[in-house]
């Protein structure tokens, strides 16, 4: 039956070619009003390709802006210093045609602006003045040991021996992982962040007006805004010298 069913097709299907994906540029800003309690930010922009020579780098300054636990620079000034959030997170993304950044918060409608400034700030700094060595220390010593923590059950291991593959990392890559976290340099780290935030933010807040929204203007092509959008002014982060 199955035979004679699906008999006359071919054996493999000839896939198409996949385009890379030309990421929209920051700075933007794209409001979305939505009469909600609270507002949400996501904010990204694009990153580096898993075979990025850069690639650790990046991920390590990642971690100390806006990673996993409670030590990063995004939860210590937007929530712990400020109460602007309950959670506020920053990630890497990477595919095989693309790869970016991405982040994202909720807040109160009437501390949207504050939240949005001070991320922005903390993007902005880091990316002028890179981490501090002790960062980089702390971030390291987090990074080598959550990778025990990614193998403790089968659920997790399945995830990261797939993880692995479609990295296209060798059969020996746990061996070498924590070898290659601690060779990124200071150095390494501030160019990674330079690269990854000199130009600033792409971010869509949805929710409540916010006190300083601008006037709806053209946005880019690679940006369909939904009706009722505004783009909001976002000044560029210039990178160091």
């Amino acid at each position: 039956m199955l035979d004679k069913t699906f008999g006359s097709l071919p054996t493999e299907a000839e896939a198409a070619p996949v385009p890379e994906v030309v990421a929209a540029k920051p700075p933007r800003r794209l409001f979305i009003p939505l009469d909600v309690p609270q507002t949400v930010v996501t904010f990204g922009g694009p990153a580096f390709r898993r075979s990025e020579p850069d690639f650790m780098a990046a991920y390590v300054v990642n971690h100390i802006l806006g990673g996993a636990g409670l030590t990063s620079r995004l939860f210590r000034e937007v929530r712990e210093k400020r109460g602007l959030a309950y959670s506020v997170r920053e990630n890497l993304v990477w595919l095989d045609h693309s790869a970016m950044f991405l982040g994202n918060s909720g807040t109160c409608a009437d501390r949207a602006d504050e939240t949005v400034e001070e991320i922005e700030k903390q993007v902005r700094d880091i990316a002028e003045e890179g981490p501090t060595q002790q960062e980089l220390d702390d971030a390291k010593s987090y990074l080598k040991g959550s990778q025990i923590l990614a193998l403790n059950t089968s659920s997790k291991l399945a995830r990261t021996l797939q993880q692995q593959q479609l990295d296209k990392l060798p059969i020996d890559y746990f061996e070498k992982h924590n070898a290659v976290v601690d060779g990124v340099t200071l150095a390494d780290a501030k160019r990674a962040a330079r690269r990854l935030w000199g130009d600033g933010l792409l971010t869509i807040i949805v929710g409540r007006s916010p006190r300083d929204a601008a006037q709806p203007t053209t946005m880019p092509p690679a940006i369909t805004p939904p009706p009722g959008a505004q783009q909001l002014d976002a000044a560029p982060t210039a990178p160091p010298n």
